[in-house]
């Protein structure tokens, strides 16, 4: 063990994957392959766990000397570290939790990557062989639970919040673990953070010893929202769109508190879903919520969402301020719906089966000028497929501002150029620039440069 901030350790598995093949040790411990940098990042990212910076490449930066390798032994694997963030340990030894995660990495990247090789066999699948692969991933990291009622629920929002915006994300959990429902969030801090601790004191006030703190990410956010030490469950998906189909997939109704432009990714991901005709009369409970000082904020998205999709799109949420115990007991009431539906479709209570999402949702987006400016925002279209393309236009937005393959884009080329319908450029300027004025893109005292530029002339 080194001293100050630095330790050094032979780690072994737990719960997770114990053995791997030859070629699989081989292509995570060659720097030269994909798979080892893929590896390395996300390993640094979990052991970060508990970091104040969104900034990936401050992280590499500070830990560059970090080093990780694959031990074969006769009765599996174990983890070689140097120079790891001493934050993961205590007294020397890792955090069980931090040791849980870093195998969960270790597993999902070897099933998704290896097994699926995702960014060549995937490309022309069809929509249903893409739900199934989202099913084989939760299933491999072993999401799925028997249980006698749905009780998951999705929590999306900021990770650059202020503090009355995470104490209520909390009150919320609280009320949530009160009332026997699990969490599921992006699994980093802020609005991903708060309602798992508050569920966790919930769940022990209830003596509920199998609490499920489940968080789902991807390998390009990971670096910037390291997963929070309270998930007990960690799944890494290949890119965004498999984990959002994740959230809708695995969860049973969603609570949306105040965030950026992933935030607004989200929000515009599950309305595209529910807006589609075939999903009409599926059940699926959504509440915006957020303490009494984001009143003006949710007015803000709910007016963005009246003006560019319509009506209907704001008649599938409930907009519920500064009421923990209302949000729960909605969310509560709104499982019983899932429930019955389940039932009488003879779905599955730990997969939602029946809910139809689009190829716009589903196809992998990765973010380039050109792509950006070819975003179809018009609304000569059906709603859902603009609120695809509205979702894009903010999934490269996140992508600008934290992945690191964005960021490097950006500071190539400049900013991403979106364009399209005027006025509803207007309305998506007008909301962006909201963000940046309440400090939702970085975390508070992080200044920031806008990655985008939206053509309003």
């Amino acid at each position: 063990m080194s001293n100050q901030n630095r330790v050094d350790a032979l780690v072994a598995p737990k719960g997770s994957l114990e053995m791997l093949s030859q070629d699989e040790i081989y292509r995570l411990s060659e720097k030269s392959d994909s798979l080892h940098d893929l590896f390395h990042r996300c390993a640094l990212a979990i052991l970060n766990c508990g970091s104040d910076s969104d900034d990936p490449e401050a992280m590499m930066d500070e830990f560059d000397d970090f080093e990780i390798s694959i031990i074969q032994q006769e009765r599996g694997v174990k983890l070689q570290l140097r120079n790891a963030p001493a934050s993961a340990f205590v007294d020397g030894k890792m955090i069980n939790s931090v040791r849980e995660m870093l195998f969960s990495v270790l597993r999902d990247i070897i099933f998704s990557q290896h097994e699926y090789i995702l960014d060549r066999g995937l490309e022309h699948a069809s929509s249903d062989k893409l739900t199934n692969v989202v099913f084989e991933l939760l299933r491999n990291a072993n999401v799925f639970r028997r249980m006698q009622t749905p009780d998951m629920v999705v929590c999306w929002g900021g990770h650059s919040i202020k503090r009355h915006e995470y104490d209520y994300t909390k009150r919320v959990g609280h009320e949530l673990g009160l009332r026997e429902l699990n969490i599921c969030t992006g699994c980093g801090p802020g609005a991903m953070k708060g309602p798992m601790k508050g569920a966790a004191i919930a769940h022990a006030k209830q003596h509920i010893k199998n609490g499920v703190y489940l968080g789902l990410t991807e390998p390009g956010i990971i670096a910037a929202e390291s997963p929070n030490p309270i998930v007990n469950q960690l799944v890494i998906l290949p890119d965004i769109e498999k984990r959002l189909e994740a959230f809708v997939r695995a969860g049973h109704g969603i609570i949306v508190f105040p965030g950026g432009a992933g935030t607004a990714e989200e929000i515009l991901y599950i309305l595209g879903i529910l807006l589609h005709p075939k999903n009409a009369d599926i059940p699926f409970p959504l509440v915006f919520s957020g303490p009494k000082e984001s009143a003006d904020y949710f007015e803000q998205i709910h007016a963005f969402i009246g003006d560019v999709l319509g009506e209907e799109a704001q008649s599938k949420y409930r907009i519920i301020v500064d009421d923990e115990v209302e949000v729960a007991r909605v969310m509560k009431q709104g499982m019983e719906a899932v429930r019955q539906y389940r039932k009488e479709h003879k779905d599955a209570f730990y997969y939602n089966w029946k809910l139809h999402i689009p190829e716009e949702f589903q196809r992998p987006f990765e973010p380039t000028h050109e792509r950006v400016r070819q975003l179809n925002l018009h609304f000569d279209q059906e709603v859902h497929l603009l609120a695809a393309d509205l979702r894009r236009a903010f999934s490269s937005i996140v992508a600008g501002n934290v992945k690191a393959q964005g960021v490097a884009c950006i500071k190539e080329f400049g900013p991403f150029e979106i364009d399209g319908d005027k006025s509803l450029l207007a309305k998506l300027d007008a909301l962006l620039e909201a963000f940046v004025a309440q400090q939702r893109m970085k975390l508070p005292g992080t200044a920031y440069v806008p990655c985008y530029k939206v053509i309003t002339e």
